[in-house]
């Protein structure tokens, strides 16, 4: 019998409802109490399937405003689906919003252990772990420096390398190999292709399709909260590229 999918998505959409005015002063909020505010929706994914397997390494690929972080986000429980249904067998760590979680009054080291315990690690894991997390940073001597003086660089990196260690059985990582310089980014690739050869389940997003190639054995391509194609990664990265150049074309000629 057949392993069971990790995640499944089952005929998803999702919608947001945006105010057509936008108020900015005292005034217009305090004006907007005696009228209704407008609303428009806008849908970003539309009837959207997928499968995970076990140990799969999925990319999802589109254009920006096709959906991608959405999709994410309702996969790991942040936002709640409008129609349709998502079931998710097995522990997340989910690398989407880089900074979030942050104590911008702690250094390095305390925000390390802040974040490694909300990843799911021990306290004790966590300690161990400092020196190896800001070394895969590559920011030891900024172990004691708080970290609000941290650029945003500085500051995704150390998020990124304490998720490498805190893994869980299904990684989502959003551009993770655009952050950091290459030495950084190296780092990246072989922590990577550790966790597939260790039988990790990862979903990662890119608009790169070296990265998707390479890394990736299936992938997910949407364009405008549909998925147009889920095919092997190579296949999809050559589609991406040319829906985002017909795009391209449309915008300069149209």
């Amino acid at each position: 019998m057949a392993d069971s999918p990790l995640i499944e998505v089952h005929n998803v959409s999702k919608s947001f409802r945006l105010p057509t005015v936008r108020w900015e002063t005292v005034r217009e909020h305090a004006l907007g109490l005696l009228r209704p505010r407008a609303f428009r929706t806008l849908e970003v994914l539309k009837d959207v399937s997928l499968e995970v397997q076990p140990g799969e390494t999925v990319g999802i690929m589109g254009r920006n405003g096709s959906g991608k972080s959405t999709l994410l986000k309702l996969i790991c429980g942040i936002y709640q689906v409008d129609r349709g249904a998502i079931a998710v067998r097995a522990p997340v760590m989910p690398v989407l919003e880089l900074g979030i979680g942050w104590n911008p009054e702690l250094d390095a080291v305390d925000n390390i252990l802040v974040l490694a315990t909300v990843m799911g690690m021990t306290l004790r894991e966590a300690k161990a772990s400092v020196d190896e997390v800001l070394a895969f940073a590559g920011l030891e001597q900024f172990a004691n420096m708080e970290v609000r003086y941290f650029s945003s660089g500085m500051a995704a990196r150390l998020a990124y390398s304490v998720a490498f260690k805190a893994v869980r059985e299904v990684l989502i990582l959003d551009e993770i190999f655009a952050v950091g310089d290459a030495g950084f980014k190296a780092r990246c690739e072989e922590r990577y292709r550790q966790l597939s050869k260790a039988g990790y389940t990862v979903l990662l997003v890119s608009h790169d399709v070296t990265t998707v190639s390479n890394f990736c054995s299936r992938a997910i391509l949407l364009e405008g909260g549909h998925v147009i194609m889920n095919d092997a990664a190579q296949r999809v990265a050559a589609a991406y590229v040319e829906v985002a150049s017909h795009v391209s074309e449309a915008g300069a000629f149209g």
